[in-house]
């Protein structure tokens, strides 16, 4: 069966040193060029801001990164300004191989709706066509990496499993935000039946993943 490597916002402003940095992210990068060439198709998605994005604080008056606000009736946390459409930090971490990656999957371009999800907005309005360029492929089986491990990964891997697809995350391809919120996590994507797996199980294209015990 045809695995799929998705690489989740492997962006300069969510490593160290970047807008909203995630801890230790760019230790995910050697992890998933290693593990690539085992996958039969590897996709990614990229956050790609306008400058007047509704999640950006400096877009509303009198709030400060990190604040909650309501937007169209829903929570919205208003983050520093990241990935913006065309600057460095919306780039892909310059060490991060693409030359296996077939498509990407741009996210979080229309201003008035957040995108955690590279399936969806958060509002689930509009879709990136990612979920029907896979099912095109007929695959079944997803393994996600990325960033952030508690947002933008996790939502993916909550939309995949929607759509009907297999999912596994690869523990060590990822990290997340806050470290006690992903292990609440974790707990959460494996009762809805998401495989946790490490990098080091992960065997060719043609043999399935070791499954934990």
């Amino acid at each position: 069966m045809m695995k799929i490597l998705l690489i989740v916002d492997a962006q300069n402003d969510f490593m160290p040193g970047g807008a909203l940095e995630v801890p230790s992210g760019d230790q995910i990068i050697p992890v998933i060029n290693r593990i690539q060439d085992r996958f039969s198709l590897v996709v990614a998605t990229q956050d790609w801001h306008p400058v007047n994005h509704i999640s950006f604080a400096s877009n509303h008056d009198g709030r400060k990164p990190f604040d909650t606000i309501e937007w169209h009736g829903m929570e919205q946390i208003l983050w520093p300004d990241h990935c913006v459409i065309n600057t460095k930090g919306a780039e892909f971490h310059p060490d991060l191989k693409m030359d296996r990656v077939e498509a990407i999957f741009r996210k979080g371009m229309d201003r008035e709706i957040d995108s955690y999800s590279g399936f969806y907005d958060n509002g689930h309005i509009k879709n990136t066509g990612m979920a029907g360029y896979l099912h095109d492929r007929n695959a079944r089986e997803l393994f996600f990496s990325g960033l952030a491990a508690d947002f933008c990964v996790y939502y993916s891997i909550l939309d995949a499993l929607n759509e009907g697809f297999n999912a596994t995350l690869i523990e060590d391809a990822t990290r997340p935000v806050d470290e006690n919120n992903f292990k609440k996590i974790l707990d959460e994507l494996a009762a809805r039946g998401c495989r946790i797996i490490m990098s080091h199980q992960i065997k060719s294209t043609h043999t399935d993943v070791e499954r934990l015990l």
